[in-house]
């Protein structure tokens, strides 16, 4: 075994992790984390940073290009949600029916909201672009701790309706789907058990942590707070219907024309089109809010791209393929190691998606060759790869920092609870299927 190329590694995460703690730009950081990796690896330095094939800045480029028009279109969507007032109007009208004397409804509404969204196809890096101003003024209402944002979001968005429940949409379902020659409800009766655990450990857990910040007098600090002067405040904000029509639009292009090629842009494009005819009253200048929204999406793509381009270097070097023969030997069940395997690939890429298509490439064929059924490998693979993907490096946690202007330190705790410790929940039960015969 490559002892020198795993010590390299481990040291690339530590590197990349000691400069988010530093707070430095992952941009930087993610380039100085691989060239430390590749010291200790045999592979030519140069080449595989700045070659033209299977290098940091090819990965990084193929993100980018695949991906930007997704955040372009979706912090343009957001801008206008925001400076037009409907994420105002909508919280409002979500606080009208839940209350202001309970949060936790108010916390459970976003959890099912952002549920909702997923479970119908939005991508997730779209829906905390138009929940989190959504979320901001409910929070500043009922006076709690903006931090706790993250676990309704997170729990809704990115654990059963991306990786268990039968049928999602998600790259997470359709990818090992494609691969495996299986359906988007393949095993079903470990997507739905598991899916109920997920359900119910998410909400005891914000429970718990809302009654403990409740108790600490934990409140909503003004520092979170959107920016507006008196005028602003006292503007007419557009109804409800018309608030949420941009949203009803976007979700229902997707679902109805979901064959059609690209339906995501397209509806996204419509979603802003319409928002930009039912907002104009709202918003003074257009031409400033889409300066801002794609200024703003220029940097989180690239931060995503950063984190998935030195996990998909790391993942690629020799030295990770004797990781992964020592997780082979894992006692019990092979779906097991198979979860736990996947899951390490996506701690390292900062990917779940990345995590499966490595995983389904270089590790899934071993499974088969055990007989492990192709249903159950697909749910299997789904479930581990979330289960350590919330890193300090993540880009969707970074993303998710930069728009609720929360710190790592105020993020991280609650974002890996809520997405990872759910699927370690999830694997137990597979495992445990496993074992009676179930999976």
């Amino acid at each position: 075994m490559n002892i020198l190329g795993i010590i390299g590694i481990l040291l690339g995460i530590l590197t990349v992790i000691l400069f988010i703690v530093k707070k430095h730009n992952i941009i930087v950081a993610a380039p100085i984390a691989t060239i430390v990796l590749l010291l200790f690896n045999d592979v030519p330095i140069l080449e595989s940073v700045f070659g033209k094939e299977n290098s940091y800045m090819t990965f990084l480029a193929g993100f980018v290009a695949s991906n930007f028009a997704i955040f372009l279109l979706g912090s343009i969507l957001a801008k206008y949600m925001d400076v037009g007032g409907a994420t105002v109007s909508i919280a409002n009208r979500i606080l009208s029916i839940v209350g202001t004397k309970n949060p936790y409804n108010a916390l459970v509404a976003l959890f099912i909201i952002s549920a909702i969204l997923t479970y119908g196809g939005i991508n997730v890096f779209v829906i905390i672009f138009a929940l989190v101003p959504m979320a901001r003024p409910i929070f500043q209402q009922l006076n709690i701790s903006w931090k706790l944002v993250i676990i309704p979001v997170f729990g809704g968005t990115t654990t059963f309706t991306m990786t268990m429940l039968p049928g999602a949409p998600s790259l997470h379902n359709i990818v090992p789907s494609t691969a495996l020659g299986t359906t988007l409800t393949a095993a079903p009766l470990i997507g739905i058990v598991t899916s109920i655990a997920a359900i119910i450990f998410i909400l005891v857990f914000m429970k718990i942590v809302l009654n403990r910040s409740l108790s600490k007098n934990e409140v909503f600090e003004d520092h979170f707070a959107a920016v507006e002067s008196p005028t602003e405040q006292k503007r007419e904000l557009p109804s409800f219907f018309i608030s949420l029509l941009p949203i009803i639009v976007l979700l229902g292009t997707i679902l109805i024309f979901s064959k059609v090629n690209y339906i995501i842009f397209i509806a996204l494009i419509i979603a802003i089109l319409l928002s930009a005819v039912l907002f104009r009253k709202q918003i003074k200048n257009q031409k400033e809010l889409l300066s801002d929204g794609a200024n703003e999406s220029v940097g989180s793509t690239i931060t995503t791209g950063s984190t998935i381009a030195f996990g998909s270097i790391a993942t690629g070097v020799p030295a990770f393929k004797g990781i992964f023969s020592l997780i082979q030997s894992i006692p019990g069940p092979p779906v097991l190691s198979l979860m736990v395997g996947t899951g390490l690939i996506g701690g390292i890429t900062a990917s779940a998606v990345g995590a499966i298509g490595i995983s389904i490439a270089n590790f899934v064929p071993y499974y088969l060759e055990l007989g492990l059924d192709p249903e159950t490998i697909h749910r299997a693979v789904a479930i581990g790869s979330v289960s350590l993907s919330i890193v300090p490096y993540s880009g969707f946690l970074l993303i998710f920092n930069r728009i609720t202007g929360l710190s790592m330190k105020e993020s991280f705790k609650n974002g890996f609870i809520s997405v990872c410790v759910t699927h370690w929940v999830a694997m137990a039960i597979v495992v445990i299927m496993a074992v009676m015969g179930l999976a």
